[in-house]
């Protein structure tokens, strides 16, 4: 597990944007964390990261914003951000379809991801945020031990 100490949002972007450098195409990134901790700063990132040019935001009254972006090599790649804060049930989820963006050629970002209960894919990046001493620190704790590589290995 990495762990990073953010201390400004702008940083927490950063971190993100270096992140997601290792990102392929069909993970699925699940960010845990307290209301306000972070979580859309670092989707942010992520986004930064592959030249999204649309505003990102948290989709918490849609419960899924679309992003297209670039990819190492200029190729179009499609950027999923789910936000579960306001799902009731993992089966609200179910009905959206979930399965055709996780095992989509894009790239997932769930948000709240803890609410999907049994329909957490096994293989993803867990992303814990989490307050730190001053308002605008943020511990980043990134959790790969459940990153499936495309031959099935665990990366």
């Amino acid at each position: 597990m990495e762990v990073f100490h953010s201390k400004s949002p702008g940083e927490t972007l950063d971190i993100a944007s270096s992140f997601a450098a290792s990102l392929k195409r069909n993970e699925i990134v699940a960010l845990v964390g307290e209301l306000g901790s972070g979580k859309t700063q670092f989707v942010k990132g992520i986004c930064r990261h592959f030249k999204v040019r649309e505003q990102v935001s948290s989709p918490t009254f849609v419960m899924l914003h679309r992003y297209d972006g670039l990819d190492a090599f200029q190729k179009e790649i499609l950027l999923y951000h789910f936000d579960l804060y306001k799902v009731k049930s993992p089966a609200e989820v179910f009905d959206l379809g979930y399965e055709e963006f996780f095992r989509g050629n894009g790239i997932c970002m769930i948000e709240w991801a803890e609410l999907l209960g049994e329909l957490m894919p096994f293989s993803r990046t867990e992303i814990r945020l989490s307050f730190g001493a001053d308002e605008r620190e943020r511990r980043i704790e990134v959790d790969r031990s459940r990153r499936v590589s495309p031959g099935g290995a665990l990366a």
